[in-house]
This record gives C-alpha cells, structure tokens and sequence, in this order.
C-alpha cells in the first residue's frame, strides 16, 4: 500500500508527516461509520470556500460581489471538484464498503469530490494553513486562471458551444451510453465527442442534463490544455 500512497502524494505535490490522516481523508463511510473522511470534509469544505474567495478577491478587482460569487461557485462545486479528484486518481485509493465497490463508488461524483474536501483539511492539520493554502492554488492554478467574471454566468454547454462556432468547428455530440441504478437514484454515464478533434470524453452525473454539462466542462479543460501547448 505505501508504494500507491507514494504515488498519491507526488500527484497531491504533499508528502503527510502523518500518514494516517492520509489514510483517513480516503476513508469513505461506507467502509467505516466511526473513522471515516466526513469530519475532514467539514474542514475541507471551510477552507477551500475561503482560499478561493480571497484568491479570487485578490486577482479580480473589479468583479462585484454577484460575479465574485458565481465564480466561487463555479471552482467550489462538487462538478469540479470530482474532476480534480479524477485527475489525481483518487478513485484507485479510495476505501470503500462492499456495496459502493460494487455499484461504481471509486469513480461517483459526489464521493470524489468529499475525497478532495477531506484531502485539504487532511493537509492543513498535518502541515497548517499556508502549506494547505499553496496546495490548494497549485490544484485550482489552471481553473483559476481561466475563470472570469463573464465565463462564470455561462454553464460548460453553453461556453463549450460558443466556443467551437467561434472557431467554426462542428458542434459536439452527446449521447447517454448507460445509465446505472433504479430511479430516483440513478447515475446516467454521458459521451462527449468532438468530431473534428477525433475526442471522446465521458462523465456521469445524477441526471442526462448534469452528467452532459460534466462531459463538456471535461471537453473544455482537454481544449483549453491544448491551447496552452
């Protein structure tokens, strides 16, 4: 196990003085009532809102508080959030109960994204604030550079369409290639492609809306990569 944690903490740019609150941040309740991650996600949750909002604060002086909080928003929200915790590769740390195992646990939005919550308030009690503070804006760098007080009121479809007519490109296709579970909590696996660059992305989502806007919002990251070579 301590090769993959190894592996994990090169991925977080943080090596735990205590490993055990690593252990724990991946712990879901699913696999253990009392020693689980939900106490570490409460702290996680506080102090992502706060250093976005005064990273945000600082690099858009001129963004009103209604644009400030859309932004915020827009990085904070579990969507996002799950998108980090695939990047990283949470999904094959996570410790998980039979039951989420079996039905696609490591890869569920909001699982991820309390992973990710837990992880920040895993590092600031193992190394304090500033550390988890320049954690965290190394993990948002890219996402903080791209949002604005415009792009914020704009939902990933909608940017990623008007994006793609502005370059004259086709526009993208979606298709639901599965749907998990019995309704009302079903789990829908949504298809992304764009045709004229030969890419596919995948996402899922509670619903074929959520899971299409998550498939777009990972279209545009992929884009905006390719922009930046």
């Amino acid at each position: 196990m301590t090769p993959d944690l190894d592996r994990l903490e090169a991925h977080l740019g943080h090596r735990f003085s205590d490993r055990d609150l690593l252990t724990l941040a991946l712990t879901h309740r699913s696999a253990s009532r009392r020693h689980n991650n939900e106490r570490l996600e409460f702290l996680g949750d506080s102090l992502l809102s706060e250093i976005i909002s005064v990273a945000l604060f600082r690099h858009h002086v001129d963004a009103s508080e209604g644009q400030l909080t859309r932004m915020r928003a827009s990085l904070v929200r579990g969507q996002t959030l799950a998108e980090l915790g695939l990047e990283m590769g949470l999904g094959d740390y996570l410790s998980l109960g039979g039951g989420e195992l079996k039905s696609g646990g490591f890869r569920r939005e909001s699982i991820l994204a309390d992973a990710v919550e837990a992880l920040i308030g895993a590092i600031y009690l193992d190394a304090g604030q500033q550390v988890c503070e320049q954690r965290v804006l190394q993990w948002f760098a890219r996402r903080l550079a791209g949002v604005s007080p415009l792009s914020a009121d704009k939902d990933p479809k909608t940017a990623l369409q008007e994006r793609l007519q502005s370059r004259q490109i086709a526009l993208p296709d979606y298709e639901v290639i599965a749907v998990h579970g019995q309704a009302p909590k079903q789990q829908f696996d949504v298809r992304c492609r764009l045709e004229q660059h030969n890419q596919e992305f995948v996402a899922s989502g509670p619903s074929r809306r959520k899971a299409e806007q998550a498939a777009a919002r990972a279209a545009m990251i992929w884009l905006e990569q390719q922009d930046d070579r």
